[in-house]
């Protein structure tokens, strides 16, 4: 984040708000964090998304919470300086993750909720 500027945490209706316009992502309550559970083809595809995301992270210095196995990626997003709770920079990351997830076109992603996968 680099500039030290305090950073506020969401609102419950904001975050709600934002949610709204973040297709498969969801809020886990446990974390306090924006939430997104998919599935691709094969631990390649999920390490080459990994790492574009990364790159991504890197250079806005803001970094994700992530759980990989095999064709599974697990990744929550939540702010330490706005208290470990879900702010507008979990919200833009999550709309960035969005977009190159769109983008990239993988034609094996897959949304996992409920233990139920489901094409996108």
């Amino acid at each position: 984040m680099g500039d030290n500027a305090p950073v506020a945490a969401l609102t419950r209706e904001e975050r709600a708000d934002a949610l709204a316009g973040l297709p498969g992502w969801t809020f886990d309550e446990d974390r306090n964090a924006l939430y997104l559970r998919l599935a691709v083809a094969d631990f390649s595809e999920a390490f080459g998304l990994m790492t574009r995301i990364a790159i991504d992270a890197e250079k806005r210095g803001h970094h994700p919470e992530w759980f990989n196995v095999y064709n599974r990626l697990e990744i929550w997003l939540t702010t330490h300086d706005a208290e470990s709770s879900v702010s507008a920079l979990d919200v833009e990351f999550a709309r960035r993750i969005s977009a190159l997830l769109k983008r990239i076109r993988y034609p094996s992603i897959n949304r996992v909720r409920d233990g139920q996968i489901r094409r996108t």
